[in-house]
């Protein structure tokens, strides 16, 4: 299944595929002091990349190799909120530890992850926590928690999932509020083929 999903902001929209089997592409315009930055992450086959151009001519991030594949795994279990039809497959497994909590087990493209997902007395998602390779102060790559709070969610096609959500580096700490939030999102559409 593919989750498209369309996000939209005063800085930025965006687009996102997932394909359980292949990866993800993220593909987005994001505004900088009115300048338009566009480019795409993705993750495809194992072989992640980063490819961000001002004006879409001046390139102002290009990253790959094998960190980057690693993290960009890490990223898409994470996201795989958005394509809940695989988090209830046997690709997955499932433990809790108390009645807030559920942990998820998965590799994705041969990056084992672990996702801590805390509900709420309805099952709703609340947050989403794991440890997800990266390089979040540019200290070197190593394992540092991640993970986002889920704000909202909506369901489409039938699938209920998060529709607004921060996300970022040093996830339960209080480094996520000062440094590490990275990100922020609404989703207005979802569509799964």
């Amino acid at each position: 299944e593919i989750p498209l999903c369309d996000w939209s902001s005063d800085v930025c929209s965006s687009d996102l595929a997932i394909v359980w089997n292949r990866g993800f592409i993220w593909s987005a315009t994001v505004r900088i002091n009115g300048l338009p930055v566009k480019g795409f992450d993705r993750l495809i086959d194992g072989d992640g990349a980063m490819r961000w151009k001002l004006l879409g001519l001046v390139p102002v991030m290009t990253a790959s190799g094998p960190d980057i594949a690693r993290s960009a795994a890490g990223r898409m279990a994470a996201e795989l909120c958005w394509l809940p039809s695989i988090l209830c497959s046997d690709h997955v497994s499932w433990t809790s530890s108390e009645a807030s909590h559920a942990n998820a087990r998965l590799t994705v493209q041969g990056e084992a992850a672990e996702l801590d997902l805390a509900v709420d007395g309805m099952g709703r998602v609340e947050s989403v926590k794991m440890r997800r390779w990266g390089d979040p102060d540019g200290s070197g790559f190593r394992y540092a928690d991640f993970g986002a709070v889920v704000e909202g969610e909506g369901t489409f096609d039938g699938y209920t999932m998060p529709t607004r959500l921060r996300a970022g580096w040093y996830f339960g700490t209080p480094r996520f509020e000062t440094e590490g939030e990275f990100f922020r999102c609404t989703v207005d559409e979802s569509e799964f083929r």
